[in-house]
C-alpha cells in the first residue's frame, strides 16, 4: 500500500549521522503497520518543512517527526515514534511520563555527541531500490 505524505507521519533525520541512519533502518524494521516515511533534514522536504514551522536545526540537534500538521522534536518525538513500532518497542512511550525537561536533557547529550560516538557520513545514505518509496526527495 501505497502512502503518501499527506497520511503518513514523516520523520526526518539527519542524514549524514550513523546513528540516525541506523535509527531509521531500526524504525523501517519495526513498522510492521507502514505508518512511516522518511527524508534527511538536508533534503529540499526536510528544508521546507523547517523553513515552513522555523525550527533551526542548529538550536535544535533533533530528529522531526511530522504528523499532519503537528511537528515534535527531540525526546517527545522519539517516543511517539516508539508508540508506534511494534512489540516490544511502543513499551518505550511509558517514559512520556518523565517531564520533558528531564528527557531532553538525556536526549540532547546524546545528539549533542552522536558525531563523536557513532561517526558520520560523507553524504546521506542511498535507499535501496526496495525501500525508495519509503523515502522522499
Amino acid at each position: 500500500m501505497s502512502i503518501s505524505k499527506e497520511n503518513s507521519k514523516v520523520i526526518l533525520f539527519d542524514g549524514v549521522c550513523n546513528l540516525c541512519n541506523n535509527s531509521v533502518k531500526f524504525i523501517i524494521k519495526n513498522d510492521k503497520r507502514n505508518i512511516f516515511k522518511f527524508a534527511p533534514l538536508q533534503s529540499e522536504y526536510g528544508i521546507n518543512v523547517q523553513n515552513r514551522h522555523h525550527i533551526n536545526t542548529n538550536e535544535i540537534n533533533s530528529i522531526i517527526l511530522v504528523d499532519g500538521d503537528k511537528i515534535f522534536t527531540r525526546s517527545t518525538a522519539a517516543l511517539l515514534i516508539a508508540k508506534d513500532l511494534r512489540a516490544p518497542y511502543f513499551i518505550f512511550y511509558i517514559f512520556i511520563i518523565i517531564p520533558v525537561f528531564i528527557r531532553n536533557f538525556i536526549y540532547d547529550l546524546i545528539a549533542k555527541n552522536r558525531y563523536k560516538w557513532f561517526g558520520k557520513m560523507e553524504s546521506c545514505m542511498v535507499p535501496s531500490n526496495e525501500l525508495k518509496n519509503k523515502f522522499f526527495d
